[in-house]
């Protein structure tokens, strides 16, 4: 009997990602492949990169040289955005084999199939500016939810991201080639679809479609009980979608909301294209539609310029605007971005000072937003995880819940009552569905 042939994954940065690792993995499977843990020996190992951060890239490079000592003779291939922002620097990292631009992406299984042995490294990849095709992907092997990318590319030229430089031009496949992928999610018995992308509320540069249509065209699917959209800008968070989320049985009441500051002149030297006004009445429209929507918010701690009076007016406005959870991100300078060249770097204490800061106000905001539902009933989707016989679901407002463990509740959404916060920092909730009393 022939030994299949061993691929490994590793992913770094966001769940657009990891969606699209899971529809590569889901190629080699296809062609007899066995998947095995990156943790273990493998005869291919496939890096999808994230360059956000330094951090992002440094760990590509550990990884790299972690997989070498665990199997010496593995084929090594690299891509994702650090693929695509910094092709010779990986390339030159010993034992990569390949490495695949935006591009390429899509036939890194072609490429790595044709290969026998390990080989001086070569580079797919083209200028950005060129890269028009869109790799759809969405994630697999988790049947409570699925991460489905919906978009890619951002034509924004924020001061900070280098994102517009790795993964293009904005760009979306249709409507229709989308459900499809939806009615292919629901058919592996997936319950819950989180639509993911770069700039998902930009839908419809590739068409006359627009976002709301692919909204209500997922809404239709059937199988599928919910949605949730992944992040949004706020200045694309159109009344017309809400008014359509907010009337929909599916689509969550869960927003994630990009901030990055609090103060307008930093949004301004961001080339953010919105000011705190905008946001505010955004989040006051959401939470009069329904007081108890999930929030949470991207922030940037240090950007060049940032004073002292700018953070707090940042910390100000974020404890008014009361999330449920911030997403903060300590600046990182990004080779070819506007802020690179910026005067007023802030030191890096004063960062992690500022940082330390964020944290403890997300803890504080994200206890007080599972406080505030105490003694709700909501319905949660049980996943089949399981340690140390504590089971976890989500609500349709994003509350991590726990409960000890039951066969029958896997996989399924149930009504329960949220009773207080675990020790987990969870919240432990009891069964009120009268199908599993």
């Amino acid at each position: 009997m022939e030994t299949k042939r061993k691929v490994a994954f590793y992913t770094l940065g966001c769940k657009l990602n990891f969606s699209e690792t899971s529809a590569l993995a889901g190629v080699f499977a296809d062609n007899g492949f066995e998947r095995v843990s990156h943790y273990q020996p493998a005869d291919i190992y496939v890096i999808n990169t994230c360059s956000v951060t330094e951090q992002a890239d440094r760990k590509c490079r550990q990884a790299i040289r972690k997989f070498i000592r665990q199997s010496p003779n593995a084929i090594i291939a690299v891509t994702g955005c650090y693929a695509q922002l910094k092709p010779e620097e990986i390339a030159a990292v010993e034992g990569v084999d390949l490495v695949l631009g935006a591009d390429a992406k899509g036939r890194l299984f072609e490429y790595v199939n044709n290969m026998n042995a390990k080989s001086r490294a070569r580079i797919f990849s083209c200028e950005i500016n060129s890269v028009d095709s869109f790799f759809q992907a969405f994630s697999s092997g988790d049947r409570t939810r699925s991460f489905l990318k919906v978009q890619d590319g951002c034509d924004y030229q924020c001061a900070y991201c280098t994102i517009p430089k790795a993964r293009g031009k904005s760009r979306n496949p249709s409507v229709a080639s989308i459900v499809d992928e939806a009615m292919k999610i629901a058919a592996s018995g997936t319950k819950e679809i989180i639509l993911t992308g770069v700039n998902i509320g930009d839908f419809g540069h590739s068409g006359n479609e627009k976002f709301t249509d692919l909204l209500k065209a997922l809404d239709r699917v059937e199988g599928i009980e919910r949605f949730r959209i992944s992040s949004i800008e706020p200045n694309l968070l159109t009344n017309e979608i809400i008014d359509f989320v907010s009337q929909s049985k599916k689509f969550l009441p869960h927003y994630h909301i990009p901030l990055q500051s609090g103060s307008d002149r930093i949004l301004k030297l961001m080339r953010r294209r919105y000011l705190t006004k905008l946001f505010r009445e955004k989040i006051e429209i959401l939470r009069n539609i329904d007081p108890y929507t999930f929030f949470g918010i991207d922030v940037i701690a240090g950007f060049p310029k940032e004073t002292d009076e700018d953070f707090e007016d940042t910390y100000r406005f974020l404890e008014e605007l009361n999330p449920a959870y911030l997403h903060i991100f300590p600046y990182s300078e990004r080779p070819g971005t506007a802020s690179e060249t910026m005067e007023g770097k802030v030191d890096s204490k004063i960062i992690n000072a500022r940082v330390k800061r964020l944290n403890g106000l997300s803890n504080m905001l994200h206890r007080s937003f599972y406080s505030k539902n105490t003694g709700r009933e909501e319905e949660v989707l049980f996943e089949s995880a399981v340690k140390k016989g504590i089971m976890y679901g989500f609500t349709r407002n994003y509350i991590k819940t726990e409960i000890p463990f039951a066969k029958d509740l896997a996989g399924n959404i149930i009504r329960v009552k949220l009773l207080n916060i675990s020790e987990n920092g969870n919240m432990n909730v009891e069964i009120t569905d009268n199908r599993y009393l």
